[in-house]
């Protein structure tokens, strides 16, 4: 993988990390300070809105848990499979929930570090990972296809913005590709 792509990645993962999301106190918490970072006091049965990382080292400890959907679902990746793999034609994306692919990353980790202690949630980890695989699969496929005929705003929305890095990426290498095989100056 190129380092522009890698570096892109890794800044919607950091920019996941730092984003805020709900969660609900399971319990009282006194105020406390984590990296210049002041949490709580939390008041059990209050939602409270806090970054990410925050949030899931207070779900860890046992002081709350996430408000919404926040860490994916099988049930998530499916809706989105479903969409991707059934619903649309090769030339429609659409776009996809926000945080998709850092929160699918952080979904399959969990699922195959239960899975090696835990023989049931193996299936899920199975199915959840072949599921990843084909979401990722059809959209590049599309985003492909897209890159090499337009370069047109309307189709850039939908991406993600892991998306649209390989979108333009892929674009700027069919582009020149062309300009070189279509080159007639210089030829006899």
């Amino acid at each position: 993988m190129s380092e522009t792509l890698s570096l892109t990645i890794e800044d919607a993962d950091l920019e996941f990390q730092n984003s805020m999301v709900k969660i609900v106190a399971l319990g009282s918490l006194q105020e406390l300070r984590v990296a210049e970072t002041t949490v709580g006091p939390l008041e059990e049965g209050k939602e409270y809105e806090v970054r990410y990382w925050i949030a899931l080292e207070l779900v860890k400890a046992g002081y709350a848990r996430f408000y919404e959907d926040v860490p994916m679902t099988f049930l998530s990746l499916n809706k989105v499979h479903w969409r991707e793999t059934r619903l649309q034609t090769g030339r429609q994306i659409s776009p996809l929930p926000e945080s998709f692919y850092p929160k699918l990353r952080r979904y399959l980790e969990e699922l195959r570090r239960k899975a090696a202690s835990d023989a049931s949630v193996a299936g899920e980890y199975s199915q959840a990972s072949r599921l990843a695989r084909d979401i990722v699969s059809c959209r590049l496929k599309k985003i492909v296809n897209l890159a090499t005929y337009s370069q047109a705003e309307s189709i850039l929305r939908p991406l993600s913005r892991e998306e649209r890095d390989i979108f333009e990426s892929v674009g700027a290498m069919v582009s020149e590709w062309e300009s070189k095989i279509l080159k007639t100056e210089g030829f006899r």
